[in-house]
């Protein structure tokens, strides 16, 4: 059981008339044996009251009459606490849960919430009202030197010269300094390669991404490395495999598979090594894997039809300048995957609630994805976060104030709980 849950339960002891030795003397206690079982207490609801106090000379006097005041709220004029707000944006936007579901749960205890008037409302003030935090995520991103992107398809039902089945778009970044990866969303009704020219304008340095062609033009006016996404390629030799079907005998399908898994069975053990040391140690043992791996495509790819599902796969091989480039430097990773992977929560939720209805709320969701990934990244839980900033964020002043609120800032705090991914 983690240690840090608390503790509670009740001891048992023998029923009385038990507690009687053969001789009838009482017996004594000698020890004890402790079991643990989880339990969980159902979610409730309460009211916070703000009772201030009025202050006169006189109780029947008005004049002069001064009030303490009412603490600084995230949504003032709202019902919504720090906590309430937090509760609903990690349901929606972590626990994949719509707020049509969430409006039910409410309502089952007693409180009625219209998720229209009141719930996504309060989604996009709530993400107007981070939106200086972004700013500063965002610049911290686009400073350092090495920066991932992917994309993934979104539908807004009530968009300006667009039809309702028309698709968007979300864009993920995740890059920053070492041991503070950033991961930031933006909503954009396009795929076409201005969106990357946008997201990208003051970054230097690599960008890594998989082999769509619409990164090309930002990389061309950034003046920028491309670097590719291995797990493409592989991706590619497995769906060959998958499409010869079960009775072919093993080609170059298998065998190219099997050459891209020796060098992830070398990244897997340069896990935890430092930069430099897992510089060194692909330059001596991936590097001379990769040559094999061209030398082998060289005298296979010329006898293959680049339409069929192995020729695409050796094509994708081929076409493998942007795909070496992780050997070159050890900040690197092999892949895009990391990227793929804080795409996960939202294509889980997006099953669920299937459309954004307004291009506010497509564009309010990107601010909590941001939020909510980025502090999963820096190990805190995400409800326990996003409580505090809620509560911190109407009294920040200065950019000192809003720094002070920023993940990898308030995981300093050992008060909140931790989160830790799964590798």
């Amino acid at each position: 059981m983690p240690a840090a849950l608390p503790r509670g339960g009740y001891p048992s002891e023998l029923p009385e008339d038990e507690r009687l030795g053969p001789d009838g003397r009482p017996l004594v206690v000698i020890g004890k044996e402790v079991s643990e079982q989880l339990d969980i207490v159902p979610a409730t609801i309460r009211v916070l009251r703000h009772v201030r106090l009025k202050y006169g000379v006189r109780k029947d006097d008005e004049s002069g009459v001064k009030s303490a005041p009412l603490p600084l709220q995230p949504l003032p004029k709202t019902m919504a606490s720090p906590g309430l707000l937090a509760h609903i944006v990690v349901s929606k936007y972590q626990d994949a849960l719509p707020l049509y579901r969430q409006e039910t749960i409410l309502q089952r205890m007693g409180v009625d919430l219209p998720r229209r008037a009141t719930l996504a409302h309060w989604m996009i003030k709530a993400g107007v009202l981070a939106q200086p935090l972004i700013n500063l995520l965002r610049d911290q991103l686009l400073a350092y030197d090495i920066l991932q992107m992917d994309e993934t398809p979104v539908q807004v039902l009530k968009e300006t010269g667009k039809t309702a089945e028309s698709k968007s778009c979300l864009w993920v970044q995740r890059g920053g300094p070492p041991g503070h990866p950033i991961i930031l969303f933006d909503y954009d009704p396009s795929r076409g390669s201005a969106v990357p020219v946008r997201l990208l304008t003051g970054f230097t340095g690599i960008l890594q991404t998989d082999g769509y062609t619409g990164y090309c033009a930002a990389v061309r006016a950034q003046g920028l490395t491309h670097a590719g996404c291995l797990a493409h390629a592989r991706r590619k030799f497995d769906e060959a495999i998958k499409a010869q079907g079960k009775h072919k005998k093993p080609g170059l399908a298998e065998a190219g598979l099997k050459q891209i898994q020796k060098l992830y069975a070398i990244e897997k053990a340069a896990r935890d090594f430092t930069p430099a040391d897992r510089h060194r140690y692909r330059q001596e043992y991936a590097r001379p894997l990769w040559d094999t791996l061209q030398a082998w495509l060289a005298t296979c790819r010329p006898g293959v039809p680049p339409q069929t599902a192995v020729g695409k796969a050796l094509s994708y091989l081929h076409n493998g300048d942007k795909l070496v480039i992780y050997l070159t430097d050890g900040r690197l990773a092999i892949d895009n995957n990391a990227t793929e992977n804080s795409i996960r929560p939202f294509c889980i939720g997006r099953r669920n609630w299937l459309f954004h209805d307004t291009v506010a709320g497509a564009k309010a969701s990107a601010t909590p994805y941001s939020l909510i990934e980025t502090c999963k990244a820096a190990g805190l839980e995400p409800s326990h976060y996003l409580r505090r900033l809620f509560t911190g964020l109407p009294r920040a002043q200065t950019v000192e104030d809003l720094e002070a609120l920023l993940p990898h800032a308030l995981a300093a705090d050992p008060t909140l709980p931790r989160f830790t991914p799964r590798r």
